[in-house]
């Protein structure tokens, strides 16, 4: 009886150590970054109420737009003779900033 026992014993402790043994050792950092905020933890962007075109804006944009483009045929012309106005490529930067910025507001 002694016997069946210690046997019991011993079976209930090596079956219970055995699935301890199976289970793989956790990286260092794994559960930290189980609690940073994952893509099921951010809320999701809402669309921006339709907000109206300001017309003031968009009549300063388009003044700014049309002084710059006057411009550049007289600049194109300089391109053509050979010199390079120092400022035109700064102008047409400005000119495609300030259509993007039109396009935009129209968008909206």
């Amino acid at each position: 009886m002694k016997t069946l026992a210690l046997f019991l014993a011993l079976f209930a402790t090596v079956s219970w150590l055995a699935p301890a043994q199976d289970r793989k050792p956790i990286p260092p950092g794994i559960r930290e970054a189980d609690k940073q905020p994952g893509p099921a933890d951010i809320p999701p962007m809402t669309p921006a109420k339709n907000k109206r075109p300001d017309p003031r804006l968009m009549q300063e944009q388009a003044r700014e737009l049309s002084a710059i483009a006057v411009t550049i045929p007289a600049a194109v012309a300089d391109v053509n003779r050979g010199t390079l106005p120092k400022d035109m490529n700064d102008k047409l930067k400005r000119i495609e900033k300030l259509s993007k910025a039109l396009r935009g507001e129209i968008s909206q």
